[in-house]
């Protein structure tokens, strides 16, 4: 984890030479100061990882020798994916970049009735490159092999009339004034996962909460306090990583509630 780590668009097999994407290489010529014979990390996104040496440097470009691949994993043994309405101005970077660093496996961005920022057509498309791109950076700083998917930008009421990414999920939005706390609900199986349904700023329309409930989602709280958008999502990550994930130990630490 100590060299530096940067994301290889092409796959990678060990006694190959392969070029790093231009931001990379950049970022590593530039910024790091990397030189011949420098060490660093690959990954592509297959699983594990490739140490590697600067093989040559351009003033834009950097050559790498990969010299053996680790099996390396730090993926949580949990499927989790965070369901998203669009936040305001930078808000949505931070979301990614953080949901990334707690292991989300999927972010999936929705436009909900109460989302400030509206993007279609061409606009859709950059921003959901940008995040995909804002996913893969945080890959690189967190340790992270396998990027997490960024789905396509959807209406919530379309994207709550599909079937759950796994049969059995466990299917969360988070309420104040909830009955039930995550430490009552019963543990997830990993491969079921966990969908975590976060609203914009004002949170969710009354009708995308109720359609929510009828598509099988259960009303929980985070504690007594109302949390902003770009708060709720990361707490909920980390309290289910402590409670289930690999922040407790994994799925045969903790205890099971019924």
């Amino acid at each position: 984890m100590n060299s530096p780590r940067f994301h290889s668009p092409f796959p990678l097999a060990a006694g190959a030479r392969v070029e790093l994407a231009e931001s990379a290489a950049r970022h590593a010529v530039r910024v790091l100061r990397l030189n011949a014979g420098d060490a660093l990390t690959l990954f592509d996104g297959r699983g594990g990882e490739y140490a590697c040496r600067m093989h040559s440097c351009g003033r834009d470009t950097a050559v790498a020798e990969v010299l053996e691949w680790r099996d390396v994993e730090r993926e949580s043994p949990l499927a989790l994916t965070l369901v998203q309405a669009l936040q305001a101005g930078e808000k949505m970077d931070l979301t990614v970049q953080k949901a990334v660093e707690l292991g989300a496996a999927r972010i999936a961005p929705v436009v909900s009735r109460r989302s400030v920022v509206r993007l279609e057509g061409e606009r859709a498309r950059k921003r959901v490159a940008h995040w995909r791109a804002v996913a893969v950076s945080a890959c690189e700083q967190c340790g992270r092999n396998r990027v997490p998917e960024v789905d396509e930008l959807a209406d919530l009421r379309h994207w709550l009339a599909r079937p759950p990414a796994g049969a059995g999920a466990l299917r969360l939005i988070f309420d104040p004034d909830a009955t039930f706390t995550l430490d009552a609900l019963p543990r997830p199986g990993a491969a079921a996962g966990v969908e975590l349904l976060i609203g914009a700023e004002g949170g969710l329309a009354p009708e995308e909460t109720e359609l929510a409930l009828l598509a099988g989602f259960v009303a929980v709280r985070l504690g007594p306090r109302v949390l902003r958008t770009e708060t709720a999502g990361m707490a909920a990550l980390a309290a289910i990583q402590s409670l289930w994930g690999d922040f407790g130990g994994g799925p045969g630490g903790g205890t099971e509630h019924v």
